[in-house]
């Protein structure tokens, strides 16, 4: 197990979800294989953003709640944290996102708030003690 790299997630405005990957995280695209599917990267992180097809919209139309309760993109710091909180807090209406809870610290010592994506989509931006100060080392192809 080296970790978990990738998530993919259906979206329904491919556009909107790219401007909020990309201007809030720095994610870039690395592959976009047609108008319907989109890859990023944070460079060590996949992200995948798929469109629902039009005739699956209404399927998610009704839903209330989300059966993935949150995904975390993780920080070096605390205080970079502080700084994302602040940047989102701006652009937040613009970028098609919502704050759902302040910058706290927790119990473990780790430190985050969360926000909504465009589609729901919890995300906890997260410092955490035990992983924020890891090197991505890439094994070298023979």
């Amino acid at each position: 197990m080296r970790g978990l790299r990738h998530l993919a997630l259906k979206v329904r405005d491919l556009d909107r979800s790219r401007s909020f990957y990309e201007e809030l995280f720095g994610m870039q695209v690395v592959w976009q294989p047609d108008p319907d599917n989109l890859y990023l990267s944070s460079g060590s992180d996949n992200l995948a953003l798929h469109r629902i097809e039009t005739s699956e919209l209404a399927d998610y139309a009704d839903r209330r709640g989300q059966f993935m309760d949150h995904f975390g993109l993780i920080m070096d710091t605390p205080e970079s944290v502080d700084r994302m909180f602040v940047q989102v807090d701006k652009q937040a209406v613009q970028l098609g996102a919502r704050i759902i809870q302040r910058p706290k610290r927790h119990r473990d010592g780790s430190y985050s708030f969360y926000l909504a994506d465009p589609d729901g989509n919890t995300v906890q931006v997260l410092y955490e003690p035990s992983i924020s100060g890891q090197e991505l080392v890439t094994k070298k192809q023979d």
